[in-house]
């Protein structure tokens, strides 16, 4: 506790720290603002309807920071920054060029690739904010608009969106920790205060046990997310000496750490997009007036997050694009060859196809642990529903690996300047 309190004291006499720090709390501040201005048109009574039970709207909410909820300007957050950049991820697999731009080339490839993104957002913001709209529009939210009031809607919830990217590379930039990350963290956090409230509402002396036990469970959940996010299998390194002249260099030996979850929560949205899918058309065509197209709508709707073979399609998929995900982001063959320009080996392995070989056959392995962990934390609120017959949040799970990854990956950072401070 001593060593936390003096962390805490020379983060506030850092200067430099310290403005970063202020500069996200004020770009936070600037997002929650932005979050409460609704967009016109809306009919409040039939929004908090549609929203009391519509688990759909429950989960894009979590990804919009919260923007959703109430319809703000905002409302589609940076899920079109995120669609984008994973798109992007999804593309150095089929084209060669854009592998090459992000594994080889270094920060200016980087740059070059992320840019790539900003620039896909744009053209993806407009079809999402024009099926969200098209939705609401459906369930009789947006009344009696004017065709030139639709295209404005559309204007600005596009323009939101952006601004919200923006905002968010602001942060990272001026800031400290990952600013789109923190816009997600936050809409989060902003729903704590109203979901206690609720709680105390609709409290009954009879409920204490199981109020304690979700105590107890989020508290093992918790400690679960931290233990597998810092988990690590560390690979032992060798550096061969190099005799220059009458000199000689290197010799020394180190780790290579390969990461449990080396994915994060990027599965879960993957999968999340294939099995909203079938609501999202089942949401539109509920109020057809065709027999058919209602049956089928009624259909699609009941089966979202109702059926056991929802939650299984649910872990199969989030298993299965934690091993996909992390083939895309993870190359052993690129890591084996600059551990060989650099004069490096894998004691016991041989330099090449063999060091390559070893590196994937680890990462599989351990993947299978994360892989698990993950399916587990996404079906989680499906079988405490289940269970106990309460309706918890649709993404509870996700939710909380988020908080917890953020505030961990917050206090790496943090940590990281302390440390430059001291040198």
């Amino acid at each position: 506790m001593q060593n936390f309190w003096n962390k805490m004291k020379l983060v506030w006499t850092d200067v430099s720290l310290r403005k970063k720090i202020l500069f996200v709390f004020g770009s936070l501040a600037a997002f929650r603002l932005l979050a409460a201005i609704p967009i016109p048109g809306i009919d409040t009574v039939q929004l908090a309807r549609f929203l009391d039970n519509n688990q759909f709207f429950g989960i894009l909410n979590i990804f919009s920071g919260g923007g959703l909820s109430n319809l703000s300007i905002i409302m589609l957050g940076v899920g079109p920054y995120i669609t984008g950049s994973i798109i992007m991820q999804l593309l150095t697999i089929m084209v060669p060029s854009l592998k090459k731009l992000y594994h080889e080339e270094g920060e200016a490839g980087r740059k070059k690739f992320t840019q790539y993104s900003r620039l896909l957002t744009v053209p993806l913001a407009f079809i999402q904010g024009f099926s969200l709209l098209a939705i609401l529009q459906s369930q009789n939210i947006l009344v009696n608009l004017t065709a030139f009031e639709k295209v404005t809607n559309l204007i600005i919830v596009v323009a939101g969106s952006i601004l919200l990217m923006w905002l968010g590379e602001l942060m990272s930039e001026f800031g400290i920790g990952n600013g789109v990350s923190m816009i997600i963290f936050a809409g989060i956090v902003s729903k704590i205060p109203s979901e206690i409230g609720q709680l105390i509402f609709s409290f009954d002396v009879s409920q204490i046990p199981l109020f304690l036990l979700f105590v107890v469970a989020g508290a093992i959940v918790i400690a679960g997310v931290v233990i597998v996010t810092e988990a690590e299998r560390p690979i032992p390194v060798t550096y061969a000496k190099q005799v220059r002249g009458n000199k000689m260099f290197g010799g020394g030996s180190t780790y290579l750490p390969l990461r449990v979850n080396q994915a994060g929560v990027i599965p879960i949205i993957f999968a999340l997009s294939i099995l909203l899918f079938p609501q999202m058309i089942g949401t539109v065509l509920a109020n057809s007036s065709n027999a058919i197209l209602s049956k089928i709508s009624h259909v699609l709707i009941s089966f979202s997050q109702t059926s056991i073979l929802y939650g299984v399609l649910y872990f199969v998929l989030v298993f299965l694009f934690t091993y996909f995900y992390t083939a895309v982001t993870f190359d052993p063959e690129a890591l084996s060859t600059n551990l060989q320009k650099n004069g490096a080996f894998i004691p016991g392995i041989r330099p090449g196809a063999s060091t390559s070989a070893y590196i994937s056959k680890v990462l599989s392995r351990i993947t299978l642990l994360g892989a698990l962990f993950l399916g587990f934390i996404a079906v989680l609120p499906l079988i405490v529903r289940a269970l106990t017959n309460i309706s918890a949040i649709a993404l509870g799970g996700t939710a909380l690996l988020i908080v917890v990854s953020v505030l961990l990956d917050l206090i790496k950072k943090v940590d990281a300047q302390i440390s430059m401070r001291e040198y």
